[in-house]
């Protein structure tokens, strides 16, 4: 005779093997998987091992990231700085704002120090600064809350160093790369400067050096001006010179360096108090020009449409008032052709603006950002420095 205890565990056994057979083809599941938030992808991977299995693999994440860029899945990157704790804070927050969300914090941060940030590329974003003795860069997965502080590199050396990091994605290896230039000088001015260039896989966690020539001429003056900021299209870094006429090109698939024109008329009269500003919009490389911005409050956004031909198309931007009433609020990312997204502006204690612009519709909105549920943060000496777009990605660190 059957006891209770049999009968449980035999209706049991049917109904797994039930749910056995009306269970989905993988296909299927990455399909439904393939189209969620990365926070709810983290916690299916738990499910069981086929699902994990599933996630784990990277044509999921090239799948995901392909659909999250299509479907405009995108949030914020902001870096905060609290010179009383010399403490530096990585916090995202959502596309329409909100309370930030605590992703990392770095201590004992030098008082003075050349902050520089890469863009953000297919999910990932480089964050760098120095003091000019030491230099440190991180690559940060806002999505996974993972970061990866990159080795020094073998040149990293002396206090006469120089050292410069830029994010770029080789399309053609499927393939995120950092470019590190390092230029050492001599306290003789008759023995020129000693650049080097380096090459950080993210598939391999390894440097490597390379050979290759710079254009005649950019030796001619110094590579690199101020923010040193850099901009990744079609696995090209592109990067502002002194001469502002002209940009310094590195393509990441042949490993070459190439000179890029920029259209005259987005170079300002006056270069000493307004330089031109390198940004991303749509995929495109922009430049943005305000040299009549005091005047007219026009920001112009020139954006090279044909790459091989080097047509350039003129976007202008008008505030409905003083550029000085926005703060003057300066355009800094784009995360799709319809959003250009501008600098940060504490309005409170609690509270920072970020100011919007729809290309589309020519609106300005303003976004919001909370601290209200940090209390690590001390609010009155927090510094926004930096803020990005960036597209929800499983790449792992």
């Amino acid at each position: 005779m059957e006891t209770l205890e049999q009968r449980q565990s035999t209706i049991q056994n049917d109904r797994s093997q039930q749910r056995a057979k009306i269970s989905f083809p993988e296909e299927i599941i990455e399909e439904i998987l393939s189209r969620l938030p990365v926070k709810s992808i983290l916690r299916f991977k738990s499910v069981c091992k086929p699902w994990r299995s599933l996630i784990s693999n990277p044509s999921f994440t090239k799948l995901h990231s392909t659909r999250a860029a299509v479907n405009h899945r995108t949030a914020l990157f902001i870096s905060a700085h609290d010179p009383s704790t010399r403490k530096r804070y990585f916090l995202s927050a959502a596309h329409d704002g909100g309370s930030l969300t605590h992703l990392i914090t770095l201590d004992n941060i030098p008082t003075r120090c050349d902050i520089t940030e890469s863009q953000h590329l297919n999910g990932l974003v480089l964050f760098n600064y120095g003091d000019g003795y030491q230099n440190y860069a991180f690559v940060v997965n806002p999505s996974t809350h993972k970061v990866l502080k990159l080795p020094n590199p073998a040149n990293y050396a002396t206090r006469k160093t120089d050292i410069c990091y830029f994010f770029g994605f080789d399309e053609s290896r499927n393939e995120h790369k950092v470019l590190n230039i390092t230029i050492t000088t001599h306290d003789v001015p008759s023995v020129k400067p000693v650049i080097e260039i380096m090459i950080f896989s993210l598939s391999n966690y390894s440097w490597r050096k390379i050979d290759v020539e710079f254009p005649l001429v950019v030796s001619q003056f110094r590579w690199c001006y101020g923010l040193k900021r850099s901009v990744c299209v079609n696995s090209v870094i592109h990067l502002m010179l002194v001469n502002q006429k002209e940009l310094l090109a590195f393509d990441l698939r042949t490993e070459k360096f190439s000179i890029v024109k920029i259209c005259s008329d987005a170079v300002p009269h006056r270069i000493i108090c307004n330089r031109p500003h390198l940004i991303k919009v749509d995929g495109l490389l922009g430049v943005v020009c305000h040299d009549q911005m005091m005047t007219n409050n026009d920001v112009y956004v020139w954006i090279l449409q044909d790459y091989e031909n080097g047509v350039w198309v003129r976007e202008t931007i008008t505030f409905p008032k003083s550029w000085s009433v926005f703060g003057c609020a300066f355009p800094l990312d784009s995360a799709n052709m319809e959003e250009i997204i501008f600098s940060l502006n504490k309005e409170s204690k609690n509270v920072t603006g970020v100011l919007m612009y729809n290309m589309k519709s020519g609106c300005f909105k303003s976004v919001q950002l909370t601290l209200d549920n940090h209390p690590f943060l001390c609010k009155e000496h927090v510094q926004f420095q930096q803020i990005k777009w960036y597209v929800e990605s499983m790449v792992p660190l």
